[in-house]
């Protein structure tokens, strides 16, 4: 699939491939985030107290009020972000038609049109530029945001690498939601780095933050382009060495493959992972960290996201991670059909990512000045 991408030749194979990959990222990210949703808070030791010695195996019903409905594959707002992210990049390149290219601001508008879902009831129909994701009733619901996320986009400053948005703000939900940058296929890697994290820094302005998103999409970047993940790491290391702050992102990516000779996988290796060095503050890199191991020794893709998300840090955030690596490595066919028939917004997901696919293939024939499709306008508008 690689040459076809970097020839411009887009042959029914390569489309087909891409697609599955598409797929596989966001549906993977989608089931690591409800997989891990309901061990947020809990230890190790209360986790394998719960649900036994080999911890969570299977998606459950959240406890408590969020669990109320019984619902199960229940995503956070990790994956409600994400969703936004792919409507940005699609109307980055649907502007792209008008002279106006400059994603970041897309993708911010389109993070702002997730803020509004975090506090409206429902879909307004009075804002022309809503898109059909926002008209998706099912995303008008608070999933534990990330209070840095709700800052970030709380206003339409855009932010800058200089004059980052929140910047002590070290956690994984930036990262959580990057993972689309990487299906940037036809980009240079180190473009895909640097839009991922000028868009985390509009939430997360601190380096390990940012740095971990953009960490996260070019590994992305080089799975989907058919590279080995272990390439796609050394890849992303010698990219990282040239960024102000680089070093708790590179010690960590260094740390996962450095454990995969330790020991057979097991929660307790990966509990390691997660604490990161001793003594220092949980933040995205240590997510990161438990995603690229657990992804490195996953017998499948199931059993890696059972690992990724049973360990006393960040659940989610590991297994939405964990979940996009093995998606773009190995495509939507390899994800669990079990959980994923019980993923929330999956008829969501699937027609999200198949516009991306289009967008990405076949964009000229559906918004150019000369031939462009009114509906496809009306979903995502350029205003």
């Amino acid at each position: 699939m690689g040459r076809g991408i970097l020839t411009g030749l887009w042959g029914r194979a390569e489309q087909q491939d891409f697609r599955s990959r598409i797929r596989g990222t966001l549906l993977g990210a989608a089931l690591g985030d409800a997989l891990g949703a309901p061990l947020t808070g809990l230890s190790l030791d209360a986790i394998r107290e719960t649900y036994g010695p080999g911890g969570l195996t299977g998606p459950r019903t959240p406890a408590g009020p969020a669990g109320a409905d019984g619902t199960r594959g229940r995503v956070t707002a990790a994956t409600q972000l994400t969703l936004f992210t792919v409507d940005g990049l699609i109307r980055a390149h649907v502007r792209r038609d008008t002279g106006a290219w400059h994603p970041p601001t897309d993708v911010h508008r389109a993070y702002r049109r997730w803020a509004a879902t975090q506090h409206d009831w429902g879909p307004d129909e009075r804002r022309a530029d809503n898109g059909w994701l926002a008209q998706q009733e099912w995303l008008y619901a608070r999933r534990d945001p990330d209070r840095a996320c709700l800052t970030g986009f709380g206003d339409d400053v855009l932010a800058t690498l200089d004059r980052p948005k929140n910047p002590s703000a070290r956690g994984a939900a930036a990262a959580a939601r990057s993972a689309p940058f990487g299906l940037l296929v036809g980009w240079d890697p180190a473009l895909v780095l640097q839009l991922t994290v000028e868009c985390a820094a509009q939430s997360h302005g601190h380096p390990t933050a940012h740095l971990s998103a953009g960490a996260l999409a070019v590994l992305v970047h080089g799975l989907t382009r058919g590279d080995s993940l272990d390439a796609a790491v050394q890849r992303t290391l010698g990219l990282l060495g040239a960024r102000p702050g680089h070093q708790p992102v590179t010690d960590a990516l260094q740390r996962a493959v450095s454990a995969v000779t330790q020991g057979p996988p097991g929660p307790d290796r990966v509990e390691a992972l997660r604490a990161g060095e001793a003594g220092a503050e949980p933040d995205a890199s240590h997510a990161l960290a438990v995603a690229v191991y657990c992804a490195l020794v996953a017998e499948d893709v199931a059993h890696g996201l059972r690992l990724a998300v049973n360990h006393g840090g960040d659940s989610a955030a590991g297994g939405t991670l964990c979940g996009a690596l093995l998606g773009a490595l190995h495509g939507e066919t390899a994800l669990p059909p079990a959980w994923l028939a019980e993923l929330e917004g999956r008829a969501t997901l699937l027609e999200l990512c198949d516009d991306f696919a289009l967008e990405m293939t076949q964009g000229p024939t559906l918004h150019s000045a000369t031939a462009s499709s009114p509906g496809w306008l009306a979903r995502y508008p350029r205003a």
